[in-house]
């Protein structure tokens, strides 16, 4: 790590579709660390406060220049883009961890909003796969040497604000507000609750 780790460092917020990754940008963007976006893709019904998304991450494959704007700053990336990462640089990984049935149910609610269905895969079987990745990349992630990682429960952020933000703060190499990061959590939105729970 740098003498000064705030302005080298590279946060990711990552997980499945659904998982809480926007309120996780949304959360530490309002503690104080910039959100690398590019606001192509506008708010709507299903992330009413954005999705926070900056699309050249979706290329870093074939080019991961980009990386050079994201020091300093937190950026939203899918979990099977964390294994093209640059070895040559340091990121702390923030894998957010949801109830599977309530992904399924709010990627199945987006999908009807938006007039496509799903796959002939059953939901049961998708939640199988799913589950088998997350897992997957969780261990591969605490094998990097290059990667700090925390898993963070969506629930726990919504039931749970104070120590969750006490728990990312005491991870995270920035100072960061965290009156205002508690604040800027929002239950109402969470709108898709597993019945198992």
């Amino acid at each position: 790590m740098s003498d000064n780790p705030s302005k080298n460092s590279i946060t990711i917020v990552s997980g499945l579709p659904r998982s809480g990754t926007s309120m996780m940008m949304q959360l530490l963007n309002a503690g104080g660390l910039p959100a690398l976006t590019d606001g192509i893709r506008r708010s709507d019904i299903d992330n009413p406060r954005g999705y926070y998304e900056f699309e050249r991450v979706k290329q870093i494959k074939q080019d991961a220049s980009w990386l050079s704007q994201a020091e300093g700053k937190v950026v939203k990336m899918v979990f099977s883009l964390l294994y093209d990462l640059p070895t040559d640089r340091h990121y702390q990984v923030i894998l957010m961890r949801r109830n599977m049935q309530e992904i399924l149910a709010s990627q199945q609610s987006m999908l009807e909003r938006l007039g496509k269905t799903g796959g002939a895969v059953t939901t049961q079987q998708l939640a199988a796969i799913f589950q088998q990745q997350l897992d997957k990349i969780e261990h591969w992630l605490s094998l990097q040497a290059h990667i700090d990682c925390i898993s963070i429960q969506y629930t726990d952020v919504l039931n749970n604000t104070a120590e969750e933000v006490d728990k990312l703060t005491a991870f995270l190499p920035v100072a960061l507000n965290k009156d205002a990061m508690v604040s800027a959590v929002a239950p109402a939105l969470y709108r898709q609750k597993a019945t198992n729970e």
